[in-house]
């Protein structure tokens, strides 16, 4: 037993300036031991010396898993792909065992929409040492020279934005200033370029160029004063298009209030108990009163049609009713009937029931003036009812005056 220990002991020793390189602190510490040993404490320094190739075959293992685990390590880092991704310029190195340019994004959490851009598409293949760009589509609401639309831009700032669309901004009007930056969430953005815009004025032409929004806005920029009711050939708040012609008109003026008649209204009512062409005025009508204010333009200077601006009714006009005849007029008139009407109407009207004598003043086979048709119930003008009818007035007039009405022709009726 003794052999065996010392064997045991020797072998102990062995392994512990064995391990003090290996373990570190463990060869100092035995060092440590043999140097100082404490009394009644040999034996358990044998004990513990003969169990030690049972823990020599316990660590074994473990020094295999990690020779492993570290031969692995050299597999994983040579089996990867170093790449480059540069988010909105903002790069970074990665170590990845993605396949695709898809698969890198996916698997760094990185999503992408239709206004994205990723370059090299997303359904590459990924190689080693790639670099991967992407660059994220903002929102602009932008109004440009007085349009509005929305676009989507992958630019960083304003500039970048402007030089994407090909806007000349030299000049132009910016809402916000160039170097601002646009953010995921976008901006609104107004922009007016500079513009050339011709005015006619007092006679002469003022080319001028502007970025302002409106017509009254350019006007004040090219310091062309506005007196009265002067006025532009165009609204003053729309905006100047470039290489527009816009007229300064020159007005002057005044306003004059008349007073004039509104005409009555005459209400007609059919009345069976009245010969036709005869009328009965029930209600006669009255005008009304209103008071008209013109107003009096001259335009550089020429003179305008006078121009009604407003109106107000000071009285109102009474609307005349009458009644109109319906009953058929009689075939004849007692003490009349007899005369020839038809050698009259041929010597006062050649037999033609229209004609108009040369002043205007009479009308119709019996040459009526228009106050005597009327008197005997005629309507309108005697040159526009029938033969018949006229013939009828005619013997009414007769029976009140005889043959009088007719100096000349008169004596034809008892031919």
């Amino acid at each position: 037993m003794s052999n065996i220990s010392n064997a045991g002991t020797t072998r102990a020793g062995t392994r512990s300036s064995a391990d003090g390189p290996h373990r570190g602190t463990s060869g100092t510490a035995s060092a440590a031991e043999d140097v100082e040993p404490r009394p009644g404490r040999a034996a358990a320094r044998r004990r513990r010396a003969a169990r030690r190739p049972d823990a020599l075959s316990r660590l074994l293992p473990q020094a295999l898993v990690v020779a492993f685990l570290a031969g692995g390590s050299t597999a994983y880092l040579a089996g990867g792909k170093a790449v480059q991704l540069s988010v909105d310029g903002r790069p970074r190195a990665l170590h990845t065992f993605a396949g695709s340019v898809e698969e890198l994004l996916q698997r760094q959490g990185i999503e992408v929409g239709d206004h994205d851009i990723v370059a090299p598409d997303p359904g590459a293949a990924l190689q080693d040492g790639d670099t991967v760009a992407v660059r994220y589509g903002r929102p602009v609401a932008l109004t440009l020279d007085g349009r509005p639309r929305r676009i989507w831009t992958t630019a960083g700032t304003v500039d970048g934005a402007l030089r994407q669309l090909g806007v000349r901004a030299d000049g132009a009007y910016l809402s916000a200033s160039r170097g601002e930056a646009i953010g995921r969430h976008g901006l609104e953005l107004d922009v007016r370029t500079e513009r050339q815009v011709t005015f006619l004025v007092d006679g002469r032409e003022r080319p001028v160029r502007t970025n302002a929004a409106t017509v009254g806005e350019a006007l004040r920029d090219a310091g062309i004063a506005m007196h009265g009711l002067d006025a532009t050939s165009v609204d003053p708040d729309t905006f100047p298009r470039e290489g527009q012609t816009i007229s300064v008109k020159r007005i002057r003026g005044h306003d004059e209030v008349h007073e004039e008649p509104v005409p009555f209204r005459v209400e007609r009512t059919e009345d069976p108990s009245l010969f036709e062409g005869t009328t009965a005025v029930d209600t006669r009508g009255r005008n009304g009163l209103r008071r008209v204010t013109y107003a009096y333009r001259t335009v550089d200077g020429v003179r305008q049609k006078p121009r009604r601006v407003a109106e107000e009714v000071l009285r109102k006009p009474v609307r005349q009713v009458v009644r109109v005849g319906t009953k058929a007029l009689p075939d004849s008139v007692q003490g009349a009937d007899h005369l020839n009407w038809k050698a009259l109407g041929q010597c006062e009207a050649g037999g033609r029931p229209n004609a108009v004598d040369a002043s205007g003043t009479y009308g119709g086979l019996y040459q009526f003036d228009q106050r005597t048709w009327r008197n005997l119930g005629g309507r309108g003008r005697p040159q526009d009812a029938s033969a018949k009818e006229q013939t009828y007035r005619a013997k009414r007039l007769y029976i009140q005056r005889g043959a009088s009405p007719w100096p000349v022709c008169g004596r034809r009726l008892h031919s």
